[in-house]
């Protein structure tokens, strides 16, 4: 997250007001989703966990989405 210049804000923002894209209920330890959010025009892909006993998200991992990976609204991955 850091290293890729995504600020603590930006991530908060986004799992607060994205649009989930993907569910991953059989996760371990907890069941995760990747929510897909924007600053200005640039995509933000954030996969959080969520405990569910205790409320607590865990951010995985934050990232900008790679176009060439992605379809052109970035909620789908293309095929390889």
């Amino acid at each position: 997250m850091f290293e890729r210049s995504l600020s603590p804000a930006l991530v908060e923002a986004v799992i607060a007001s994205g649009e989930i894209i993907q569910q991953y209920p059989h996760d371990q330890p907890f069941p995760s989703r990747l929510i897909l959010g924007w600053r200005d025009a640039t995509p933000v892909h954030v996969v959080v966990a969520q405990d569910a006993a205790s409320g607590d998200c865990i951010v995985v991992t934050a990232y900008i989405p790679n176009p060439a990976l992605w379809s052109t609204d970035f909620k789908t991955r293309r095929n390889r």
